[in-house]
């Protein structure tokens, strides 16, 4: 599975910014789609996710700013940032993986967001 991002960018703070990625190759079985972000110096965290059966997670501390969606038929996941903060500055990694298997992921997205 090849996966790609989009929709990256530099956003004032307050602003909202919506990510996208696109799945090709052997998508039969991406049971998972989400997406991961790393900031300068921390580790890579789960940000969000949304399962073929449309069950979703969102880390607690963004929800209300933070939701996510899913085309199965696109094969694409979606993310759309609002009130995004300063905080909210890191590469943005979407993944999908199957049931069982490894994960693929996508090269990731800059999002920078300006106080």
């Amino acid at each position: 599975v090849q996966l790609v991002e989009s929709g990256g960018g530099l956003v004032q703070a307050g602003g909202s910014l919506g990510l996208s990625c696109a799945a090709a190759g052997s998508t039969e079985n991406m049971y998972a789609m989400g997406w991961y972000r790393q900031a300068p110096g921390k580790q890579r965290e789960l940000v969000a996710q949304v399962t073929s059966e449309g069950r979703i997670f969102i880390a607690e501390y963004l929800k209300g700013r933070f939701t996510i969606s899913r085309d199965n038929a696109k094969n694409t996941v979606y993310l759309q940032m609002n009130s995004l903060e300063p905080e909210d500055t890191a590469v943005y990694y979407c993944y999908s993986r199957p049931r069982i298997g490894s994960t693929n992921w996508g090269p990731g997205t800059q999002v920078t967001v300006s106080s």
